[in-house]
């Protein structure tokens, strides 16, 4: 493990699942970053509302004994908006994320390149929960994972509720805060050119991951190591 006199001032590290998964989801990223010293959080978001998912972040962000990087992965990326301007957070990590701006929702973003083949996002049910097609969950989702992987994350996703994605961004963090983007190559279910577009909007930091939508799965120590190089980068500045 790193030494602790070795790393940069920004120690602690908030992540923030997306819809379709939780929080486990993170394993690899945590232990990549855990084993460089940093200390890590992982949300587990309710994904009953935008500001439910707030909430839930703004606990995590409470709870760390200084300045942070909150990384979102997919709608993660909505809630790290939102969540953002609290104060302990230095930096934003964007993992294939949404990106909207005030007044913008992440439906609006999603809509705006024809959706791939392979993408299984369902209409709400009648309890207004989204969920993702069991049989293109693999190939829409996470192609580049085990069909084990794959239907394990299937099964412990959590329920989605469609509000989140029509809820607009009150307040824009990364129009304050060190922002910095990937985009997964290879995803299928926000298609990259949605990603670069968001991200070179905002002059967002971007490195490119060849990799599913479910790249912080399949690539985590790639995905660790732009979190780690945010933190390094918002410390020296």
């Amino acid at each position: 493990m790193k030494n602790q006199s070795t790393l940069p001032a920004v120690k602690n590290i908030v992540l923030v699942h997306g819809a379709f998964a939780d929080g486990s989801g993170y394993k690899g990223v945590y232990e990549a970053l855990t084993q460089q010293g940093y200390q890590v959080t992982v949300v587990q978001n309710p994904l009953t509302s935008l500001k439910d998912d707030v909430t839930a972040t703004h606990l995590a962000l409470d709870a760390q004994d200084g300045p942070a990087i909150l990384a979102g992965h997919s709608w993660g990326g909505a809630v790290i908006t939102e969540a953002g301007h609290h104060p302990k957070v230095a930096g934003l990590v964007y993992i294939a994320a949404f990106q909207p701006d005030n007044n913008e929702t992440a439906l609006q973003w999603f809509q705006t390149a024809p959706p791939a083949p392979e993408n299984g996002v369902l209409p709400p049910d009648e309890k207004g929960i989204v969920y993702y097609d069991k049989a293109k969950y693999h190939a829409g989702f996470c192609a580049d994972l085990s069909q084990e992987t794959a239907a394990f994350m299937y099964a412990s996703q959590g329920a989605f509720y469609g509000e989140c994605f029509l809820s607009p961004i009150t307040a824009a963090a990364w129009r304050n805060k060190p922002t910095f983007g990937i985009v997964a190559t290879e995803d299928k279910s926000i298609h990259p050119d949605i990603q670069r577009n968001m991200y070179r909007r905002s002059n967002t930091q971007v490195t490119e991951i060849k990799g599913s939508h479910a790249v912080y799965v399949s690539q985590p120590e790639k995905v660790a190591a732009v979190i780690a190089a945010a933190a390094q980068q918002v410390s020296d500045n």
